[in-house]
């Protein structure tokens, strides 16, 4: 059992570039050379001048697109064409039978977004929540819950940021709906199931810049924001990109109190053949006083408090610094054939006091938790892409491998409960410690994961790939070693499982692509609880299976997608002979839309809808059959637009309307929350200060104050933000 799990427990993209300027004009000369001769047979100038020379050809070319290139854009530049597909590198939307979207660093700027949930925030198919007990984020995609662990970091697992991420230093956040332990691995914690989410970090342009932001928020927060890009040498061939960020203020919420600071450098080196990368990343975040989520124990679901209203105790803290370091090498050994290798390391030094809140029909109740925790986690991939034909057949084959390890050292201290309130909440003097495990000053190892696996795929296209079929298969070993908190080894789990993938992709026209897969998610298997006959028994590897239909249409300046899925996640449960069993099915099967770009000029719009009809099957003696899962609405959608007003030259009006609808809070279904609607409006101003390029942005989210619970997922609430101004100014010198 991770240790992400036991506090639960405890509690209760890279821009490169072209090629050198010789090779350039070579290409664009072979390539025009065709057009260059029938221009000379057809126009007069063509003839000899009158000393005999040949007129002058003029020969231009745009810059080549080399392995690793992010996707262009769609109208707007808010949302990328393309994205990382994992072990398939980078690929185009409409060239891959997934449902993905890849949200920019243009949108993160131009929506004052601070952190990976302000993005996710646009997104129709993912809502988002804190975690159990304390101020992580997790994110739920397609109805199932994903971990802030599992969210990979420039393609690599164990790496990020843990609980939460700032988005200063992001270029792309890319949003994968489905089953993908084929193009990724099993994520560490065993969460990407619904989903998988890739950040990838900023590098430097072939344009210099030094962009300047400063932050204001209604409640007094401050922050500055430093970018910087440079590129050297005589071709380019060397980048560096450099962001520094620091804020510091309160929040809306009544004392709640946060500061971050994130330092990221970049550098690159680009050659003819070769591109070495190197990325360090260095984030440090402190919330007081943060407002936590709330267990019901009980018949009754509490009336959210007031927006504002923070229920938090003044001593509650949660502290986290993450220290991150990647390199990456790729090497175009054959035309058309590149092969990459990449590492990185992550070392995680948190800090938190936490108190939870549980309501019930008799009164609310808190406690203390004190977790001083610390992860290092390492990753490593590497693998070989390429294309070839056989015949009237192409092949784009890939084969990699990957190991992930993640070694979890923690300890806590608790203290008894005291009574406590949502709506007239007193403030308890810090509780003494009447209880703690392991060491306090130096937290031992808990929980110790390493996850390995080979993959290979081959990627048949046939009609001049209109038609592209993908076959591909991963076979992954999964091990845990669980400590108790005296050291004592408490599991040792190994055990191993191979996933397929089916895909096919059609393309009738140029714009539209048909698309189905069949793939799974993997997962370590669940440990019975300490009320089953086997207490401590870890089940084999959980697989969930996805199968999924759509269709998606691409002109350059919009896109828009339509897909039909259906997710079969294991469903364990204690059996009526008091075994734990994996025996029972959680079943999603929706329906998401979307569009995004811009359809007509001065119009943008991020919009779309996801219908999910979740259901648990085969549950112990069928009490919970046909219910809902916890924490999954039928419906959600999104729809955000933006307006160029044709009046004022560089002022841009914005909206925003998300709906979630209700959820249930308990498997029985007898508690739910009611749906829950949220308003948001901005406005930017371009303009030029000074002779330097200068945007004024403004947004206030949750208009309205609305007071609602957000979410419930893992069965407990989380309520939703209060109405906040953020300001900002950015120029580029």
């Amino acid at each position: 059992m991770s240790v992400s799990r036991l506090h639960i427990e405890l509690a209760a993209p890279v821009k490169a570039a072209a090629r050198s300027t010789a090779i350039a004009t070579a290409i664009a000369a072979a390539f025009s050379l065709p057009a260059a001769v029938h221009a000379q047979s057809s126009a007069d100038t063509s003839s000899p001048t009158a000393d005999g020379t040949l007129p002058a050809v003029r020969v231009s070319a745009d810059k080549a697109q080399l392995p690793g290139d992010p996707a262009p854009t769609f109208g707007g530049g808010q949302v990328a064409r393309g994205g990382d597909f994992g072990v398939l590198g980078q690929q185009k939307n409409i060239d891959v039978p997934f449902s993905m979207t890849t949200y920019t660093s243009k949108l993160i700027e131009d929506q004052q977004a601070r952190t990976l949930a302000d993005v996710l925030d646009n997104d129709p198919s993912v809502r988002t929540a804190y975690g159990f007990g304390n101020f992580s984020q997790v994110f739920i995609i397609r109805g199932f819950q994903l971990d802030g662990d599992d969210v990979s970091l420039n393609g690599l697992y164990g790496i990020t940021p843990r609980q939460l991420v700032s988005t200063d230093a992001l270029e792309r956040v890319d949003v994968f709906k489905g089953a993908n332990s084929f193009l990724n691995g099993a994520s560490p914690q065993g969460s990407a199931i619904g989903g998988g989410i890739n950040l990838q970090l900023k590098r430097a342009d072939d344009k210099p810049l030094t962009r300047v932001t400063l932050e204001g928020t209604g409640s007094g927060g401050l922050g500055a924001h430093v970018d910087i890009g440079r590129r050297f040498g005589s071709d380019d061939q060397f980048g560096i990109r450099v962001n520094q960020a620091n804020r510091d203020g309160e929040t809306s919420i009544d004392g709640e109190h946060r500061r971050e600071n994130t330092t990221a450098v970049s550098l690159d080196w680009r050659g003819e053949k070769v591109r070495l990368y190197a990325d360090f990343l260095y984030q440090r975040q402190r919330i007081d006083d943060g407002r936590p989520t709330v267990l019901v124990s009980g018949d009754i679901v509490p009336e959210p408090p007031s927006a504002t209203h923070n229920y938090a105790q003044p001593w509650t803290s949660s502290s986290l610094e993450d220290t991150v370091g990647i390199l990456r090498a790729e090497y175009d050994f054959v035309p058309g054939w590149t092969a990459y290798v990449a590492g990185g390391a992550r070392h995680t030094n948190e800090q938190g006091q936490y108190s939870q809140p549980t309501f019930s029909d008799t009164g609310t109740t808190a406690s203390r938790l004190g977790v001083p925790h610390q992860e290092d986690g390492t990753s490593a991939e590497a693998g070989v892409r390429g294309h070839f034909s056989t015949g009237p057949v192409t092949h784009f084959v890939t084969a990699g491998a990957s190991i992930v390890r993640v070694d979890a050292q923690s300890a806590f201290t608790f203290s008894s409960s005291f009574p406590t309130d949502l709506y007239n909440t007193p403030q308890v003097p810090f509780p003494p410690t009447i209880g703690s495990g392991g060491n306090l000053a130096h937290p031992q190892t808990t929980a110790l994961t390493l996850l390995r696996s080979v993959a290979v795929s081959d990627t048949l296209g046939f009609l001049n790939d209109r038609v592209l079929f993908t076959v591909g298969v991963r076979h992954q070993s999964l091990h845990a070693d669980n400590f108790d908190y005296t050291g004592v080894q408490t599991e040792a789990y190994n055990d191993s499982a191979t996933t397929p993938l089916f895909g096919l992709v059609v393309k009738p026209w140029q714009n539209v692509a048909f698309f189905a897969n069949h793939s799974e998610a993997l997962a370590a298997g669940a440990q019975a609880p300490s009320t089953a006959a086997n207490f401590g028994q870890m089940l084999p590897p959980a697989r969930t299976k996805q199968y999924e239909v759509g269709v998606k249409y691409d002109n350059e300046k919009y896109g828009a997608s339509l897909a039909a899925f259906q997710i079969e996640e294991p469903f364990t449960f204690t059996n009526s002979s008091n075994v734990f069993v994996a025996d029972g099915t959680e079943r999603h099967r929706g329906i998401e839309a979307s569009i995004y770009g811009e359809p007509y000029k001065g119009v943008r719009l991020i919009a779309g809808a996801t219908y999910i009809n979740a259901q648990q099957l085969d549950t112990a003696n069928g009490a919970t059959d046909g219910n809902r899962p916890i924490g999954v609405p039928t419906f959600i959608f999104n729809i955000g637009g933006e307006y160029d007003v044709p009046m004022v030259n560089g002022l841009t009006l914005t909206a925003r309307w998300i709906h979630t609808g209700p959820q249930y809070l308990n498997a029985t279904n007898t508690l739910s929350i009611p749906a829950w609607n949220r308003f948001d409006l901005g406005a930017r101003y371009a303009t030029v200060v000074f002779g330097k390029p200068t945007t004024f942005r403004a947004s206030v989210l949750n208009v309205a104050n609305k007071s609602y619970w957000e979410s419930t997922i893992g069965g407990y609430l989380t309520q939703g933000a209060p109405r906040a101004l953020l300001l900002s100014v950015t120029t580029d010198f």
